[in-house]
């Protein structure tokens, strides 16, 4: 019987085990081909359609319509209760700089190559705790400050040995970073002072609309004027399933929150980006990178990984025994560049009861809005 009971047991824990290394590779492979596909739609080497907003715009107007679907059609989800005031206070600005993170972080792909924006995007925990320590959700603390500094003195390395350093790409993509990082704070302290709860579907439902509208006036005023529609390619196939992909993403990061620890998920996050800087050094041959360029990375990696293990301190230290289980499940939403313990899209140090610790979404190149910690409801897979 027990031998019986032990077997059925293994059984489980396989199919789950199972189950979770499907869900990392999809999250593996959906990540690193959109962040790809984004890449050979805007480059002018490749497909040719230079025109970052507008493939913005495109992610927003379909990520918003699926969620307009899910809800008011399907009735899969219930919207939350939305007011003037949570939406005037809240959703606009918290929208207004994932726009703006979204927009610059796509301008890039046209100036630099998927390899060197990587190794930039080490810098997100340097700009989440800067704008955290601003804005008065975090302390300024001597061991995360030196642990700021090792990891920009490894991008700075990095971009030293950049083969093809562009400054305006690199503007473009640090500026990114920053409008990102203080749209986590912004999340954490707007929505948590409402007690909003929102799930993945209606965060795009409220918010993907919102940014854009907000897409809108820099499309307006940037792209449009130079739109020659004789000139620009448009393949409805091809922006679909990139609009699909981005999509698809979103919910992957959800499932893989809701099967792994914060260690897998870091582990994941790690591989992810090595594959990445590898593949597109063969599928875009002018992503050269240099011996440099590894070294400054692996510099910046290391003070991302001292970054989270610093931060996962501080959330179990604030806690009691009997909310082991909870922070198990918060850390969760890690992801590797430690913006503050999920520290990934979202944006501290403490236990969110006491308003400084900041969630994030796994990938921040993924048209979703992540909320502060306790603010996102996550349902996990059946």
């Amino acid at each position: 019987m027990h031998r019986f009971e032990g077997t059925k047991l293994g059984t489980v824990i396989s199919k789950h085990l199972m189950l979770t290394y499907l869900y990392l590779l999809v999250y593996i492979t959906l990540s690193s081909g959109v962040i790809m596909y984004n890449k050979w739609v805007l480059s002018p080497k490749y497909f040719n359609f230079p025109l970052p907003i507008t493939l913005t715009m495109i992610h927003m107007g379909f990520s918003g319509f699926v969620a307009f679907v899910l809800i008011r059609v399907f009735k899969v989800v219930s919207p939350v209760k939305m007011t003037f005031e949570i939406y005037a206070t809240c959703v606009i600005p918290i929208s207004a700089f994932f726009a703006a993170s979204l927009w610059f972080g796509n301008t890039a792909y046209l100036f630099i190559s998927v390899a060197f924006i990587q190794m930039l995007k080490a810098l997100m925990p340097v700009a989440t705790f800067l704008m955290a320590v601003l804005c008065g959700t975090d302390k300024l603390r001597c061991d995360l400050f030196l642990n700021m500094l090792l990891v920009s003195f490894g991008v700075v390395i990095s971009s030293y040995g950049e083969i093809h350093f562009n400054v305006v790409g690199t503007v473009y993509q640090v500026t990114g970073i920053f409008a990102e990082a203080l749209r986590l704070v912004l999340t954490q302290v707007l929505l948590q002072k409402k007690g909003l709860t929102l799930n993945p579907i209606t965060s795009l439902y409220y918010i993907a609309p919102c940014s854009f509208v907000f897409l809108f006036v820099p499309w307006y005023l940037l792209e449009m004027p130079g739109i020659e529609v004789s000139q620009i390619r448009f393949n409805f196939w091809i922006f679909f399933s990139n609009a699909l992909c981005a999509l698809a993403l979103n919910f992957s990061i959800f499932l893989v929150i809701g099967r792994t620890s914060a260690v897998t998920i870091r582990v994941a996050g790690v591989l992810k980006d090595w594959i990445l800087i590898s593949l597109s050094t063969v599928i875009f041959p002018e992503s050269a990178i240099t011996k440099l360029n590894i070294i400054g990375y692996a510099v910046a990696l290391c003070g991302v990984v001292m970054y989270n293990y610093l931060k996962a301190n501080d959330v179990r230290s604030s806690q009691s025994p009997g909310d082991s289980e909870r922070t198990a499940k918060d850390l969760r939403s890690s992801n590797m560049y430690g913006l503050d313990d999920n520290s990934n899209n979202g944006m501290g140090g403490k236990n969110a009861r006491s308003g400084s610790h900041l969630e994030v979404v796994i990938d921040e190149d993924v048209p979703f809005i992540p909320a502060s910690k306790g603010l996102l409801s996550r349902s996990k897979p059946s």
